[in-house]
């Protein structure tokens, strides 16, 4: 069977500063790959100024299929979606201000056609703030000693002990994201967290590609970790705990169960 990719884009807003202009650059990466998408499939909420960006945006060389959320917007439920009805037996995930480097998908094609057992491609993620100031590197970890029993892979051993690993950019296999339940919704902050001890837990392999793939906007004013770390929601040092903790206990189940933070648990 080929390999196909579809790019899940999931859009809360339109009302996010700047959004036009990173919206752009997002839709321009795709665009500009070395390597076809088979499908971007942007799964949106119906509201006027993100639908008068979405309604006269080039989409010209993509396949788009712009997939309405009538419910509360949740990045998990609404990427969930987005896998749901992809046509591609690989995923990827995009937030709509980042980008990906134009021979990301060309790479990780090569590397799927070689390491036929692997289940998650992770980019090396460069980090940067909303100046576009570089912040630091996300993923390359995994080639750091002591840090991987495997040099380049990432397992749940690992993760026990060292969390900073990003899920936006990664390339994965449709089946097997749909066998271990999606991201949970449940799980506040840590989502992508508990989805990657998950998949390892159940004998998923996940492997770095040692190229810059992806570029992630850390820290951007609105945003959800913005507002716990500048806004009214400011996260506390007990509360990040928690949601650690958390993905910890529940990435042995499936299925989502009710999770609610309050400060007497800790």
């Amino acid at each position: 069977m080929e390999n196909t990719i579809s790019v899940i884009l999931p859009i809360k807003s339109g009302k996010a500063l700047d959004f036009d202009t990173f919206f752009e650059k997002a839709i321009q990466s795709v665009k500009n790959q070395k390597e076809h998408v088979n499908e971007l499939i942007i799964v949106h909420c119906d509201e006027d100024k993100l639908m008068s960006v979405l309604n006269t945006f080039d989409f010209t060389d993509l396949n788009v299929v712009l997939e309405k959320w009538d419910k509360e917007p949740n990045f998990a439920d609404q990427v969930n979606r987005g896998v749901e009805i992809s046509k591609s037996n690989w995923c990827s995930i995009m937030e709509f201000d980042d980008e990906y480097s134009n021979i990301w998908f060309k790479n990780a094609k090569k590397y799927m056609d070689i390491y036929t057992d692997v289940d998650v491609f992770l980019p090396i993620v460069v980090d940067v703030d909303d100046k576009m100031v570089f912040a630091g590197f996300t993923n390359e970890a995994t080639f750091a000693q002591n840090i991987s029993n495997e040099m380049g892979y990432l397992n749940n051993e690992t993760l026990q002990n060292y969390q900073n690993f990003q899920i936006s950019g990664m390339v994965f296999k449709k089946d097997m994201f749909m066998e271990v339940g999606k991201i949970k919704s449940n799980i506040k902050l840590t989502f992508g967290y508990e989805l990657f001890l998950r998949i390892t837990h159940n004998y998923k392999k996940i492997m770095t590609i040692p190229k810059i793939g992806y570029r992630h906007m850390n820290l951007r004013e609105g945003s959800i970790f913005w507002n716990y770390k500048n806004g009214d929601q400011k996260l506390s040092e007990q509360e990040a705990r928690f949601w650690i903790e958390s993905a910890k206990k529940e990435y042995f189940f499936t299925n989502q169960r009710d999770i609610k933070y309050e400060t007497s648990e800790i």
